[in-house]
């Protein structure tokens, strides 16, 4: 094996690894995002249980579906994974901290 053919397979397999961590990203990350994000819409929407459950519910598919479609339009991967991620966090800790609806 010469040094020709180790670069690139070294940069085939980098990009499969990028691509891999987009797909995690937008499936794994975009779900609970959607998830957190549209519970905590339903939590605090002052409308009945039940509406602002239905709510919760049909906006988590228009999430998860924008999310997945940014993930793989986003050029820089790293921004992709802290705003998913980081809004599936922070959306969940504050549900955490809010606590069920009364």
């Amino acid at each position: 094996m010469t040094s020709r053919n180790f670069l690139p397979s070294f940069l085939l397999l980098r990009r499969n690894w990028r691509m891999a961590a987009r797909c995690i990203t937008a499936l794994a990350g975009g779900y609970a995002a959607a998830a957190g994000l549209a519970s905590l819409g339903a939590r605090l929407l002052p409308i009945a249980r039940v509406e602002a459950t239905l709510w919760g519910m049909i906006l988590s598919f228009l999430i998860f579906a924008s999310l997945g479609l940014w993930a793989f339009h986003e050029r820089r991967l790293l921004k992709v994974a802290g705003w998913i991620w980081g809004s599936a966090l922070l959306s969940i800790g504050a549900l955490l901290l809010i606590g069920p609806r009364p």
